[in-house]
């Protein structure tokens, strides 16, 4: 019994650790996935179309009927008293009494049912609930493709950070190995002092570095973390590795894609925009028009000296009103004109801003072309350097154990290969975002 019990704890422990591993594990498009439904600016973003829904429904309902119900209720505490002649009660001619017309407590409820007729700024509002829907769904949209990009670029910096990390230690590696040779070989008096420094020099630079890429690393991580709507001290493990990743993303024919900017977010959005501006100018217009609702009121009114109203004794005197308001706008000093002519300027400017998106939009689509292929091409080119600069090393690496080269050529060789290290790295880092920014213009 004991040993079944500890199979089964055990096998619960392995199921439970190894869910986690694996949901703690994303690769790139694994990220971008989770990101899309749980950072929080895609939450919020949902909210926003939710807000925009009710938002609608709160605009149409402002037309249909209506019902409010009130009570009144007053009471009298010091009730006000009239003169009246006291000759009317057979009182003495010239003088007057004080007398009480109403009652002490007095109750009014009531319901009320209106109906808008006619409102021109009514249909002008379920128009602009609809456009405003719209916007909130283009707005989604680009609140999603900010999260993809920025998933992207922190995803690719992890990766830069880790596959730093690995070279360093390498070049640390390999210097250790360097500095413990010269040593000997100082101490042997086969070398000068000067070459043993170089190497400490480097040394020191490449350790300097593996520490501060160490913590960037966590700070990276952290902001992917923060990225995907996950906490930030969650051990998140990435799946892809950089250069398989870079690999992946070189495809020359996505700049041939047949471009339709009605599919492009910003320009939907500077459409949103116009129509926005067109129906603010129809509200202006709509203002001019008159207003015609209708109502039907129904309530009882009771009177007492003492509070009873709950009583069967109480009296109820019904009343029932049915009603139109009509509100014609005659004249209001140029006022409404003032605000149409302000619309129509708005929407010019509206019209002009979507002609300037549109220019910015094939100007960025150019951009991202040519970025893209530049990238591409730097990647190869950097990579072809990388192995120059590999064999240049490891040439003088030979020349130096052997006498030939100085510390000093050595250290030139190592900083170039460095160089050439962390320009390659970056190379297929920059590769992965200029793809991310030419499908965003895309809208691939």
């Amino acid at each position: 019994m004991k040993n079944n019990l500890l199979i089964a704890l055990t096998t619960f422990w392995f199921t439970v650790s190894f869910s986690q591993e694996k949901s703690n594990s994303y690769s790139l498009e694994e990220a971008i996935n989770y990101a899309l439904e749980h950072s929080y600016s895609a939450i919020n973003a949902d909210r926003d179309i939710l807000d925009a829904q009710k938002q609608k429904w709160e605009t149409i309902a402002g037309g249909l009927p209506q019902i409010n119900g009130a009570v009144s209720y007053q009471n009298q505490i010091k009730q006000v008293e009239s003169l009246i002649p006291a000759e009317f009660f057979g009182g003495e001619e010239g003088t007057y009494t004080a007398v009480i017309f109403s009652p002490q407590h007095t109750m009014n409820p009531s319901v009320t049912l209106s109906q808008q007729i006619f409102d021109g700024s009514y249909i002008v509002g379920i128009q602009a609930a609809k456009t405003f829907l719209k916007y909130s769904e283009n707005n989604t949209e680009k609140t999603k493709l900010d999260i993809r990009k920025s998933v992207v670029e922190v995803y690719g910096n992890v990766l830069l950070a880790d596959e730093s990390i690995k070279i360093v230690e390498k070049n640390i590696a390999a210097i250790e190995k360097n500095l413990f040779e010269t040593k000997e070989m100082f101490e042997n008096g086969l070398a000068e002092e000067e070459n043993y420094e170089q190497l400490q020099i480097t040394l020191t630079s490449l350790e300097n570095q593996y520490n501060n890429v160490i913590r960037l690393k966590e700070i990276t991580l952290q902001m992917l973390n923060l990225t995907m709507g996950i906490s930030t001290d969650s051990p998140t493990v990435l799946t892809d590795d950089l250069e398989s990743l870079a690999n992946s993303q070189t495809n020359l024919a996505l700049t041939d894609t047949n471009f339709d900017i009605n599919n492009n977010i910003d320009y939907k959005l500077a459409l949103n925009l116009n129509e926005q501006r067109a129906l603010e100018l129809k509200l202006q217009k709509s203002k001019a028009l008159p207003t015609l609702n209708a109502y039907v009121n129904y309530g009882a009114n009771s009177y007492n000296e003492d509070f009873g109203y709950f009583g069967s004794e109480a009296d109820w005197y019904d009343y029932s009103i049915i009603g139109v308001d009509l509100n014609i706008p005659i004249f209001s000093s140029l006022k409404r004109s003032a605000s149409t002519q302000r619309a129509k300027i708005a929407l010019e400017k509206a019209k002009t801003q979507l002609i300037e998106a549109e220019q910015q939009i094939n100007l960025q689509l150019e951009k991202a072309k040519s970025d893209y292929i530049l990238a591409i091409e730097q990647y190869d080119n950097n990579k072809n350097n990388l192995k120059l600069a590999e064999r240049i090393e490891h040439k003088n690496q030979i020349k130096y154990a052997e006498g030939i080269a100085s510390s000093f050529e050595l250290r030139q060789a190592q900083t170039q290969l460095y160089d050439a290290q962390n320009t390659y790295l970056q190379s297929m880092v920059d590769l992965i975002n200029s793809k991310t920014e030419l499908e965003n213009v895309l809208n691939n």
